[in-house]
């Protein structure tokens, strides 16, 4: 019905970078247990205490910058740069690996963006880290990054031994310019939730397909069922750093793809493969019925959104898995009674099956700018550190954490972590390893969720959720270490236009829908999006397909 629009050219590269390069390296992992202020071991288990990468291979003390993102979740008088956390951090790889680190803070909801600026302009700390390949390759291919192969092979056995099988995908013309951040699984992106307390009212059934989707939010939005003041049968948050809020909705409109499709058109590009359009011309309709949040395009830091779903005005929303997920039930509980949000999964495709892209078992992209090329021993020696899964542990649960009679650590609350000076967001300075060793299995994950709940979750309700996270239509895109010169020039603003895009087609007036998703797609062509996918259609054909 719509048809894409010729390419349009001349299109400037985003950035140039000045870096410079270096060789780094890992840790003193012999030492014995470390004790810290609260009691908790940090033991490195490797065998070889004779290696280089297990050795101080210097006296003297090297320093390190690293980055950390802000989520505004500081304990009182503390930051992200001076907290607890920090000062246990830093006694530990001080002790282990003979480095001073310190931490410079980014705030989450542009972290890409300011990481840009800090790396055009020379100022970046010396490890930095992306989810978004294009930024990644971007740096490569354009000199901005030190080259860690030697260190890595040198300093980061540990890392080779806990993670290596992924960091092929850090590679560039065969050297290594990222170590990759291992997941603790293949996890959904973007999982569907529902108030199940608002289905028991009007006696409905949890949908498991669009249609029956459809008339449990025409039903909320006519029946209010919270009885709560203003109704939002889906709400939705306005943030342009992911397509989190509709990826998999649209999505859905698109017939089951061979490997090929599934590559040109992997995550956000798939709004722009065919079908895509009929998901985003339905949202459009929704919304114009009232049922999306009226105002989300102007809730860039989705602050309304989590006011919505925190006291009971959301009956539906599409987000990120665990974010807010099932932790929205703990607040919501104290505003509602028997609030309760359930992961399902209703988004079927064209033949009935369902497709809920999955997380690959690689991270994010940590990298070293150039400009630290004489840190790069160092950074790797502190990577080679933190990828110990005890280590690991330790950071994203604090050191003050404890562990259940089954093995299962134990989260400690927002007001705990506090307490003890650490921030909200402590895994967020686990940068290198996710999977812990108790994660190994559907009744461990359940398990430690039960452990952990502070909502009253039962083990059916967590059971339910592994099944929708792991295994409901799980997909996984095809994946390779490709380096799309389009994408490295234009990738990262075409990933904000496209976002946008969607969101000025979904609000505006039926009527308009036509010319304006011309407009805006016309838009997209002069930034370079029919470049990137031009290019990702020959990779395939004359590479990864061979």
């Amino acid at each position: 019905m719509f048809q894409k629009r010729k390419i349009i050219k001349n299109v400037e590269l985003i950035l140039s970078l000045l870096l410079t390069v270096g060789i780094l390296g890992a840790c003193d992992t012999s030492k014995k247990d470390s004790k810290t202020a609260a009691g908790v071991s940090a033991t490195q288990r490797t065998e070889d205490t004779e290696s280089p990468a297990n050795t101080k291979d210097s006296k003297e003390i090297e320093t390190l910058t690293v980055m950390v993102w802000d989520r505004g979740t500081a304990a009182p008088g503390t930051t992200q740069e001076n907290n607890a956390l920090v000062d246990w951090i830093k006694e530990q790889v001080l002790e282990n690996c003979n480095v001073d680190v310190n931490f410079m803070s980014v705030p989450r909801s542009d972290s890409d963006g300011k990481l840009n600026v800090m790396m055009a302009g020379g100022s970046a700390p010396d490890i930095v880290f992306t989810y978004d390949q294009s930024i990644y390759t971007n740096y490569a291919a354009n000199g901005g990054l030190a080259d860690l192969t030697e260190a890595y092979a040198v300093y980061g056995t540990q890392i080779q031994e806990v993670s290596g099988d992924i960091q092929y995908m850090g590679k560039y013309e065969e050297s290594q310019y990222a170590i990759m951040k291992q997941r603790s699984g293949s996890i959904g992106r973007h999982i569907t939730y529902i108030r199940t307390d608002w289905l028991k009212t009007l006696g409905m059934d949890i949908p498991t397909t669009k249609e029956e989707l459809f008339d449990v939010l025409y039903a909320f939005k006519d029946q209010n069922p919270g009885n709560v003041s203003n109704v939002i049968p889906w709400a939705m948050g306005g943030s342009t750093d992911s397509g989190r809020y509709y990826l998999n909705f649209v999505g859905s409109y698109v017939d089951p793809q061979a490997e090929r499709e599934a590559y040109i058109y992997s995550e956000e590009y798939k709004i722009f493969a065919d079908g895509a359009i009929d998901g985003i011309l339905k949202l459009n309709e929704l919304y114009n019925d009232g049922i999306i949040s009226q105002d989300f395009i102007t809730d860039t830091s989705n602050d309304m959104f989590k006011q919505d779903v925190n006291i009971g005005n959301a009956g539906f929303f599409l987000a990120d898995t665990t974010n807010p997920g099932y932790g929205a039930n703990e607040v919501l509980q104290t505003n509602v009674e028997g609030g309760e949000f359930t992961p399902i999964t209703c988004l079927e495709l064209s033949d009935g099956s369902y497709c809920t892209p999955a997380e690959p078992l690689y991270g994010m992209f940590v990298m070293v700018p150039k400009t630290s090329e004489n840190k790069v021993n160092a950074a790797v020696k502190y990577l080679n550190w933190l990828v110990n899964p005890e280590v690991a542990e330790n950071i994203a649960y604090s050191p003050a954490h404890e562990t259940s009679e089954n093995g299962i650590p134990i989260w400690l609350t927002q007001e705990e972590l506090a307490e003890h000076g650490y921030p909200g967001n402590a895994p967020d300075y686990n940068i290198m390893n996710n999977k812990y060793e108790y994660a190994t299995s559907k009744d461990s994950n359940v398990a430690s969720l039960l452990e952990n709940d502070k909502w009253g979750g039962t083990q059916e309700f967590y059971e339910n959720a592994y099944d929708v996270f792991y295994e409901d239509g799980h997909y996984l895109f095809p994946t390779f270490p490709a380096i799309i010169d389009a994408e490295t020039q234009y990738g990262a603003n075409i990933k904000t236009l496209a976002v946008e895009y969607v969101y000025k087609l979904i609000c505006c007036s039926p009527d308009q829908f036509g010319s304006l998703q011309a407009a805006e797609y016309d838009k997209l062509v002069a930034a370079g999006l029919e470049k990137i996918l031009e290019e990702r259609t020959e990779y395939y054909d004359n590479i990864a397909a061979n």
